[in-house]
């Protein structure tokens, strides 16, 4: 654990304290235009470092790892909630973005281009609700909502419970996009025509709405599902993952008998039968960590 703790935490060229990934190197292990600091990624390495705090050895060197460790989860939880986090309020700030700006007052700390803001995420966004979008780096972000990191940010606690409850809102608010008939799209929305042309590289197992370009894994189901569902998915086999916009229909490419499929819906029914169970996956919030830094001064309507 202590050489893997050297090597992400270790002086590099990057000034962001988050991990910088390749395409196709996460639980997306295909072209879908990830590359960067996917918040997949991210939420784990979090969730990571916050469990090796507890599993260090209190010796000299745990010790210096430990604050190594605690220095690093209080710059990654501010970059990760400060710019990694989108609600209606912070999609009209971006929105009205002005450019090229400098030094320490400038608000527009990527240089985003507004008009890079895709259409479809004006209608998407709720008044009531927010996530956290799939990737930020200069003069790029990846407003896609990504399943896996805004689930594993809320069980680790690098959501705030604001921001916690927030991005449970989105889910309700938009139940039929990202949950439809059998929960839980992995990413959306889907890249389609040229664009899926270009970022997947005309991936055949990648079409639109299917596998992890818009696809619905119900291993990811355990934080909503109900017993129709259930009953679904065992009449159907455990099938690893479904197809359509409302995951409606069996993966062309899906195997069945998954084990994350049915390991899903065994842990939604522990939750149901004894709530205080998530102790077990989850993560309290640490009251030591740094609150979200408010808007510079300078800042401007």
């Amino acid at each position: 654990m202590r050489l893997i703790l050297a090597l992400c935490l270790s002086e590099g060229f990057d000034t962001f304290p988050t991990l910088l990934c390749a395409d196709g190197c996460s639980m997306i292990d295909r072209r879908m235009g990830i590359y960067g600091y996917p918040i997949e990624i991210q939420a784990l390495f979090f969730m990571a470092l916050r469990c090796a705090l507890s599993m260090l050895k209190q010796d000299a060197e745990g010790k210096e790892f430990i604050a190594r460790i605690v220095k690093r989860l209080h710059a990654l939880s501010y970059h990760i909630r400060s710019y990694f986090w989108i609600d209606f309020q912070q999609l009209n700030d971006i929105y009205r973005y002005k450019t090229e700006e400098y030094s320490h007052t400038a608000v527009n700390k990527f240089n985003v281009i507004p008009d890079s803001i895709p259409d479809w995420i004006f209608d998407f966004m709720p008044v009531r609700g927010g996530y956290f979008i799939g990737n930020v780096s200069p003069a790029r972000m990846d407003f896609r909502w990504f399943a896996l990191g805004n689930c594993v940010a809320i069980l680790s606690s690098l959501a705030t419970p604001e921001q916690s409850v927030a991005i449970m809102d989105l889910l309700e608010e938009r139940w039929d996009q990202l949950l439809g008939e059998m929960p839980l799209k992995i990413a959306y929305p889907a890249l389609e025509n040229h664009e899926w042309q270009i970022v997947t590289g005309c991936d055949p197992k990648n079409t639109r709405w299917s596998y992890h370009n818009g696809g619905t894994w119900p291993g990811e189901c355990f934080c909503n599902i109900s017993v129709e569902d259930w009953l679904q998915l065992s009449k159907d086999g455990w099938p690893e993952y479904y197809d359509g916009k409302l995951g409606r229909y069996v993966g062309k490419q899906a195997r069945k008998l998954q084990t994350w499929s049915i390991a899903g819906y065994l842990v939604a029914k522990m939750m149901l039968e004894d709530p205080s169970h998530l102790g077990m996956i989850s993560l309290e919030e640490d009251k030591a960590m740094k609150p979200p830094i408010k808007r510079s001064a300078s800042w401007t309507i």
